[in-house]
């Protein structure tokens, strides 16, 4: 029997029940997490809200950005309450959370019901790392991450294809898909789940959140880590613009007809299956490009990477991601995303895993785990900046609706405020009148005079500057 069949035997069944949830609740998450964008801004009357980007970006940065905070208390929670109890109150509240958004239509009601989920989120998010740390060891726990990791880019993978189609139909079906899919956590956790032996637990909840916050606080003390720390949010408020601005943007300014040809040209079966009725291909389904490129090649880039040390490989990659999303925004041609998001994933793969990695390595002996703790600031701080980004900076320099009102306002037109009554979809067909364009017309007018391509710019810039910030780091703070 091969040393790798051996360490699949070992592996206890609730191992193989905490990767299945795992894979339900990232098919839940990304099913609707990559559609969100879309569902926010795009007018009422195709059943969005037809919120302006600003308020995109608010509901899309802040909350995520306490998603990525909270599992600073959330853990202690699970290890005071036990890791079962704790699964089954997440999988209650993303349920009805993921249930009742899809009927609120205000912006405050939304950003709570959304935040009242990234509570589910954060309850669940500690507890399925900690199960499969619990359900593997040192002859294993390679293979057993590596399966977890797996499984978390199949759910992205998954969900949002399937979001996409059924969003077509009803926005309604795709709120119905991800509260049905956490449901089905339950089951498995009710049936197929074993508590993990979590040792001897904080008498005092109170006590143990604080122990935590405090734990925090010592690991930020450390000034080599809090610089690192700081530096890498740049890497996910760049890395983050795929899901926050990037299908706004090509639902915006780019006709994904090409991409349905060259797929129809392949297949028709295939290009009828992912595209729409209107032989068009979905801003979704173009983003999740990149999920595909992470299931087929992140072995492949891990291994090259392995030459390199963690710090150089992270450079490394950061460059290429931010050549990539670059790209990504630089032409209307819908094509050019392909190899673009291509070249994007390369970089995030190099990148992310190296992250972790790194900051195993730098941390002291003693606070490997207090360190560990500590790599989701990044990814909230960058959150909290991606929501900016992708709201007030896109919104003033590359919002079509922003930039069609500078417009008409430059040629003294007058058209009513977007409202109930008046959508967004009626403002365009009405500037369209005004300006005696057609739709397509307009967009390349506006795209030739104003330039929102230069949103690449911003994008790029960011990931430059963390690039370079971790040469300078490197060579003067840690010596190298």
């Amino acid at each position: 029997m091969s040393k790798v069949a051996r360490a699949f035997r070992r592996f206890p069944r609730t191992f193989w029940a905490a990767n299945t949830m795992e894979l339900f609740e990232r098919w839940a998450w990304y099913g609707l997490f990559l559609v969100l964008a879309l569902y926010l801004t795009k007018s009422k009357e195709v059943g969005a809200l037809g919120f302006s980007q600003e308020q995109k970006g608010n509901i899309m940065g802040i909350v995520s950005a306490i998603l990525y905070f909270l599992p600073v208390i959330t853990g202690s929670i699970a290890d005071k309450l036990g890791y079962k109890k704790v699964l089954l109150l997440s999988f209650g509240i993303l349920s009805s959370g993921y249930l009742v958004m899809g009927w609120l239509t205000s912006y405050y009601s939304v950003f709570m019901i959304f935040l009242f989920i990234a509570v589910g989120g954060a309850l669940f998010k500690p507890v399925i790392s900690a199960t499969i740390a619990k359900t593997t060891d040192e002859s294993n726990s390679s293979i057993g991450f590596g399966i977890f990791y797996m499984m978390v880019n199949l759910g992205a993978f998954i969900g949002p294809i399937i979001a996409s189609k059924l969003r077509e139909l009803d926005w309604q079906y795709v709120f119905y898909m991800s509260a049905g899919i956490t449901l089905v956590n339950v089951i498995l956790v009710l049936f197929f789940y074993k508590e993990p032996d979590r040792g001897e637990p904080e008498k005092n909840l109170a006590t143990s959140i604080k122990r935590s916050l405090y734990n925090i606080y010592i690991t930020l003390k450390d000034f080599r880590f809090l610089i690192f720390l700081i530096l890498i949010v740049g890497f996910w408020s760049m890395y983050l613009q795929l899901f926050f601005t990037l299908p706004v943007f090509i639902d915006q300014w780019m006709d994904t007809a090409s991409v349905y040809n060259v797929l129809y040209d392949i297949s028709p079966g295939l290009a009828r299956a992912i595209g729409t009725d209107q032989q068009t291909v979905n801003p979704e389904m173009i983003t999740n490009i990149d999920a595909l490129y992470i299931v087929l090649f992140q072995i492949l880039i891990s291994s090259l990477v392995m030459r390199f040390k963690p710090l150089y490989a992270m450079i490394i990659g950061i460059f290429i991601s931010a050549t990539g999303i670059g790209l990504m925004f630089m032409t209307q041609n819908a094509l050019f995303l392909i190899p673009s998001i291509f070249v994007f994933a390369v970089g995030e793969m190099a990148t992310s895993p190296k992250i972790t990695e790194y900051i195993g390595r730098i941390a002291p002996k003693d606070r490997v785990g207090l360190y560990m703790g500590a790599s989701f600031l990044p990814m909230s701080g960058g959150n909290y900046i991606a929501g900016l980004l992708s709201g007030q900076v896109y919104g003033s320099m590359s919002d079509k609706m922003t930039l069609l009102r500078q417009e008409l306002n430059s040629k003294g037109m007058k058209l009513p405020e977007v409202s109930d009554q008046f959508t967004k979809t009626d403002f365009l067909n009405a500037a369209s009148e005004k300006l005696n364009m057609s739709q397509a017309e307009l967009t390349n007018y506006l795209w030739n005079s104003y330039h929102p391509e230069n949103i690449w710019i911003v994008f790029t810039t960011i990931g430059v500057v963390t690039g370079i910030g971790l040469l300078l780091y490197n060579r003067f703070i840690l010596k190298g």
